[in-house]
């Protein structure tokens, strides 16, 4: 319907007739708007909050931004997001082939893999230009899923030249740091073996030269503890193992995770989860992160296996 102007010396006119709203209705209408417009300010302090507090308590950040990376030309992974800051516990698990491990290479600076598209940044600094010493003394670490075996090297001579370019790389100093002494070393290695139940009879011998696959995974795990880094990437580090290994290098992984350091374990199975306890689950599917959750999504992968989740990606 609609209204007539029929005004002396005009011709009628008709106007659309506006659906009559009740006062209360208008009120209503401008306490909800506003009430939408706080809850976006309020949302908006909270993050710009978080960020600042972050800020203050200089916690660290990994940040993968839509990462395409390739190897002889063949693109494995196909735009990767996700972040990862100290004190927090992810766990990337995926079927055979999907690019765990090449995630966990390009991370580290491997120069077998091409970065084509994306970025890999490190509290707000691209680690792209950087070679993986230097990605090291930022504080980003790699447990080898297969350790290498350097005969005639010991531990102790290994983690003690690692540890001091760590230092000399200015992550807990100046750069030109002394270097820490045999003797000042050899203290601190004793004191991480103890908390991780270890023999002193490891430090003296060559570089996972004879080691079991469990020694060799728990080697690692020493060296996560001398280097103290602020992000550990353990490239499935249950891969192997039986079930006794697999509990000893998680009460290892335990006894180092807090506040200070941030872990990403790549995993094939729920296991490892079982006695390490992730904060966020993703999963990784030709190439993409298809998934993300809670450490309930690592139980749902356990019960129904990888076969939903490349159904509900095709989807």
């Amino acid at each position: 319907m609609s209204s007539v102007d029929c005004s002396p010396g005009t011709r009628p006119r008709t106007y659309p007739r506006i659906p009559f709203r009740s006062f209360g209705a208008l009120k209503y209408d401008i306490r909800h708007a506003a009430l939408v417009e706080n809850r976006k300010r309020t949302n908006k302090a909270r993050i710009q909050h978080k960020r600042e507090s972050e800020k203050e308590q200089g916690l660290s950040q990994l940040e993968i931004k839509d990462l395409h990376a390739s190897i002889e030309g063949k693109e494995i992974l196909k735009g990767v997001d996700f972040q990862v800051k100290q004190g927090e516990i992810h766990a990337i698990m995926g079927p055979n082939g999907s690019g765990k491990s090449t995630l966990a290479s390009t991370i580290m600076g491997h120069p077998k893999y091409k970065v084509t598209k994306g970025d890999i940044s490190f509290d707000g600094q691209t680690l792209l230009n950087l070679a993986p010493d230097a990605r090291a003394r930022k504080g980003v670490f790699l447990a080898f899923q297969y350790p290498y075996e350097v005969p005639g090297v010991s531990l102790s001579t290994f983690l003690r030249t690692a540890y001091n370019s760590v230092r000399q790389g200015g992550k807990r100093g100046d750069l030109g740091q002394e270097m820490v002494s045999v003797l000042e070393f050899r203290k601190l290695l004793k004191e991480k073996l103890k908390l991780l139940d270890m023999d002193d009879s490891f430090a003296t011998r060559y570089l996972n030269e004879g080691f079991s696959g469990g020694e060799k995974k728990r080697c690692e795990i020493l060296q996560l503890a001398v280097l103290q880094p602020k992000i550990a990437v353990l490239d499935e580090t249950d891969s192997g193992l039986d079930i006794d290994s697999v509990k000893i290098v998680a009460e290892g992984v335990n006894k180092l995770v807090g506040p200070e350091m941030g872990v990403m374990i790549i995993t094939h199975y729920q296991r490892i989860l079982r006695y390490i306890k992730p904060n966020h689950v993703h999963i990784l599917l030709d190439g993409r992160m298809v998934k993300s959750g809670g450490p309930e999504l690592a139980d749902v992968l356990e019960a129904r296996g990888y076969d939903w989740v490349k159904k509900e990606a095709l989807n």
